[in-house]
Formats: structure tokens, sequence, C-alpha cells
């Protein structure tokens, strides 16, 4: 069973950066295109950015130029370096492949407010 565990999340003000670390039990980065969600209160969870396996990405329109995904697979570590954060990025950030074949994790929570 593979388990995923997010975390580096917090509260920043707008303009801030944040970068969250997602861990994988498994070696499942190598073979699947991991993604980074998100869920604000009230929302359906979203995809944000994607990373395959052989390091092509692609982001949500909303978050294109300010959000950065990358992954050590050899680690089963996959990131998301958050820049120019502005308060509509808050919510609770999750990862896992794209689409979803696994358990979702606790997930990271992001505020972003003055």
């Amino acid at each position: 069973q593979v388990q995923l565990v997010e975390s580096g999340g917090g509260m920043v003000q707008p303009g801030g950066s944040l970068r969250l670390s997602c861990a994988a039990s498994g070696s499942i980065f190598s073979r699947s295109v991991m993604g980074w969600y998100r869920q604000a209160p009230g929302k359906l969870r979203e995809l944000v950015a994607r990373i395959s396996s052989g390091g092509s990405t692609g982001y949500a329109d909303s978050v294109k130029g300010r959000f950065t995904i990358s992954s050590n697979n050899r680690q089963n570590t996959v990131y998301l370096q958050m820049n120019s954060l502005k308060p509509e990025d808050t919510a609770v950030y999750y990862c896992n492949t794209y689409p979803g074949s696994y358990a979702w994790g606790q997930g990271t929570q992001v505020t972003v407010s003055s």
C-alpha cells in the first residue's frame, strides 16, 4: 500500500513563497505521472501541476509562471515551489498520481493572508 505524505505548508503573506514536499512509501514516481492538487473550502479538488517520469511538466493556468513542480525519483519525492502566492492559493495541497490512483494523504495546509 503506497502512502503519500505531504509537508511544507504554512501561513504566508501575499507575494510570499513556500516549498511543498511529498514523499511516497513506494517507488511510484519512476513509472507514474505525479500531480499536486489542492482543495479550497467549499470547492472541488483541482490539479495544479503535474510531472511525468521523464520530467515533462504541466500547470493550471491559475498557477502558471508562479509554481514549479519537480521530482527526485530516486528519493521518491515530488516538490512544489510556490512563488508570488495569492490569497486565492489558500487551500489544502495534496500529491498523488495523475489521475489519482492511491489513497489521499492528509495534505498540507497553505494559507495566504495579510
